[in-house]
């Protein structure tokens, strides 16, 4: 990375938008940069099995699909720094960025960091995590071969990674929060067939995570139809609460957020800051689908061109 360079587009995060995005700019000689402070791919490198995704009619794993994304960005010319952006100011003809890797200059941006695994702020959550607590069933799935298993959720995510687990766990209970389930119809009757395996416990709150010498033992929850405390013995809980965006950084700026803190944009996917632009599941009204990602950045990249090239858009209110 060029301290010194002035860039066409900075692209903050290197997921499915970012990626997309990038192949358009790169293809058309716009001096493209990305920075990722995780895995170049986002949360698709990290998810099992992607049956939806247009083009592949027998699936592929996320990690095949974020490597082909990267390859192909990298392919045109875009290059991709491992960092964090912690701040980015309007200086009129460029946005200036600080980064973990110092500051750096570009005449565009798209915001395209993406969300994050959502925390649901239970005792022994925050100490175990990576000790027994997991957001993450295809990175640590394997740890629990032969072992039982909570699973905390109630929605796609949830669901689907319950199924994944079933290769290694020997049993799993499944805590729905709510009488219902938010996950698709697909999904759930998917997850009928393995019964055998997964007992699904619906109107039931996770409580507590318990350990004892430092190895979780069980979670505790209550049954909110009777008001009992359950007890489910466990070597391990997986936890599917949803997503957050990461727009930490961008609070103390112009660039406006909806209440939950995603990116507010207009129809060109402009921000309020003048040659920001967003895209992906950072945006507000994202669809959080792997597709629809790719989609927005392929948008988001003919925008940012139209802005370079002088053709600026009315700013996002």
């Amino acid at each position: 990375m060029d301290t010194d360079k002035l860039y066409d587009v900075i692209m903050i995060g290197a997921g499915p938008a970012a990626l997309s995005a990038a192949i358009y700019t790169t293809r058309e000689d716009i001096d493209t940069l990305l920075f990722e402070r995780g895995v170049p791919g986002g949360l698709a490198a990290v998810t099992d099995w992607v049956d939806n995704y247009p083009g592949f009619p027998d699936g592929l794993s996320g990690l095949d699909l974020a490597e082909g994304l990267r390859k192909q960005a990298e392919r045109f010319g875009a290059v991709i720094e491992l960092g964090e952006v912690l701040s980015i100011r309007d200086e009129g003809d460029h946005k200036l960025l600080e980064t973990t890797s110092g500051e750096v200059k570009a005449k565009a941006v798209l915001l395209a960091m993406g969300s994050d695994y959502k925390k649901i702020g239970v005792p022994g959550e925050v100490e175990y995590y990576a000790r027994g607590v997991h957001y993450c069933a295809t990175c640590d799935g394997a740890f629990y071969r032969d072992k039982r298993l909570v699973v905390v959720g109630g929605g796609n995510s949830a669901v689907q990674e319950a199924i994944f687990l079933t290769r290694f766990a020997t049993h799993i209970d499944l805590l729905v929060r709510s009488d219902h389930f938010r996950a698709s119809d697909v999904l759930v009757k998917e997850l009928a067939k393995h019964a055998d395996k997964i007992t699904v416990h619906m109107n039931t709150t996770t409580d507590e995570i318990v350990a004892v010498d430092n190895k979780i033992v069980k979670v505790v929850g209550t049954d909110k139809t009777t008001g009992n405390k359950v007890d489910f013995p466990t070597d391990g809980v997986f936890i599917f609460a949803g997503l957050i965006p990461n727009t930490q950084f961008l609070k103390d700026t112009c660039i406006l957020l909806d209440e939950i803190g995603f990116v507010l944009t207009d129809e060109h996917l402009q921000t309020r800051m003048p040659g920001v632009f967003a895209a992906g599941d950072v945006r507000s009204g994202a669809t959080m689908q792997i597709a629809s990602a790719a989609g927005e950045g392929a948008t988001a990249a003919l925008k940012l061109r139209e802005y370079l090239e002088g053709k600026p858009h009315p700013i996002a209110n």
